[in-house]
């Protein structure tokens, strides 16, 4: 990731008839959650708030993360005939990214997840400040969870604050709340149904679609798209191809946890396999498993205390039945759905040639 910082005006022109330059794009919502992050710290110390707090949602935006979101946002302000000045789209956008901290922040404490993006998550450093134990444990959360909802918060002020036009106001507060709400009910049918149902495909991209398709390329692509003033066809078009797209894009986000990344990139994880994640690559692999690989899926996966070489029979699992094979015929059926979308779609050439470029990182990413 880019470091925060200033970054170019956000009322300079990012695209031109060959393309929407991604990077710049980049820097401008960095710049203003850099702006808008350092008049938050200002104003705490003005007031006597404890300075950690933004500087806890610094450093986690700071950590990396793709801004897919982000950038998703301001292409379908673009496909969607968005000319001129791209302020508008730039904040909506920066608020995508304070949303998805507070999204992930939260996921963190619900999982008792160790790492995000390559650091301790915001719920391990504040336990490890209180010393550790128990009482450290629960206030660890707890402060984490005050710090995720600021993160909301701050999200939705930006929001309010991103000048639109009044006809366009109504419309992208209303696809933002939708979006919030659906992202609650996905975490909570992931929460409930963790270690029930494991093999229930449709269970597992059930939640998918709640908690992250619609969130990650779904609502953002809309967001963009009515800051422009898009009516409904674009808007279903953004429907058509943002829900595969997510779904793709988690299916290979379950990989990378399980498998890694064949150049390396991306380490084989244990956060899934210890905590039972409902997901769709379990799923397959235990209606694909013979009855001895089901029985020792169901013994192993799950386990908070579940060591590399029991992983390593884990994947082994998963491998030998085709499950992960299958997973990747589900991503590449998705991705070739996304192309078909737009194919007919008739967007811009410009914001056509990102969003393809975005559909293609979305679905092979390595980290």
């Amino acid at each position: 990731m880019c470091p925060l910082g200033s970054g170019e005006s956000v009322t300079s022109s990012v695209v031109d008839a060959q393309a929407i330059d991604l990077r710049v794009v980049q820097r401008q919502v960095d710049g203003v959650l850099e702006d808008f992050l350092s008049e938050k710290a200002r104003a705490a110390t003005g007031r006597g708030h404890p300075p950690e707090v933004v500087q806890s949602v610094r450093d986690f935006l700071a950590a990396g993360g793709k801004r897919i979101r982000a950038l998703l946002c301001v292409v379908g302000w673009h496909a969607a005939g968005g000319q001129g000045d791209a302020a508008s789209a730039v904040r909506v956008a920066a608020s995508l990214e304070l949303f998805v901290a507070f999204a992930l922040i939260h996921d963190d404490i619900m999982d008792d997840s160790a790492s995000r993006r390559g650091r301790p998550a915001v719920h391990r450093v504040m336990r490890a400040q209180l010393g550790g134990g128990e009482r450290a444990e629960r206030l660890g959360a707890g402060g984490a969870l005050l710090v995720g909802n600021l993160a909301l918060t701050w999200a939705q002020e930006l929001l309010h604050t991103a000048r639109l036009e009044p006809g366009r106001q109504r419309l992208v507060h209303g696809l933002y709340d939708a979006m919030l709400e659906e992202v609650m009910y996905g975490q909570y049918l992931d929460v409930m149904g963790t270690g029930r149902g494991a093999d229930d495909i449709e269970a597992a991209l059930r939640i998918i679609r709640y908690k992250t398709a619609t969130a990650t390329i779904e609502r953002p692509l809309q967001l963009g798209a009515a800051v422009a003033g898009a009516g409904e066809a674009v808007m279903d078009t953004f429907t058509r191809l943002g829900l595969p797209l997510g779904e793709a894009f988690q299916l290979r986000d379950d990989l990378l946890d399980v498998f890694g990344s064949p150049d390396g990139a991306c380490a084989p994880g244990l956060s899934d396999l210890r905590e039972g994640k409902r997901t769709v690559l379990l799923a397959l692999g235990l209606g694909l498993a013979d009855p001895v690989q089901r029985e020792r899926l169901g013994h192993l996966v799950g386990r908070a205390a579940l060591e590399e070489r029991e992983a390593a029979e884990v994947r082994d699992i998963l491998q030998v039945t085709g499950a992960r094979e299958q997973t990747e015929r589900m991503i590449a059926s998705r991705y070739e759905h996304v192309l078909r979308v737009l194919d007919q779609a008739g967007f811009p050439q410009a914001a056509d040639r990102a969003l393809r470029g975005l559909a293609a990182k979305a679905t092979q990413y390595t980290s």
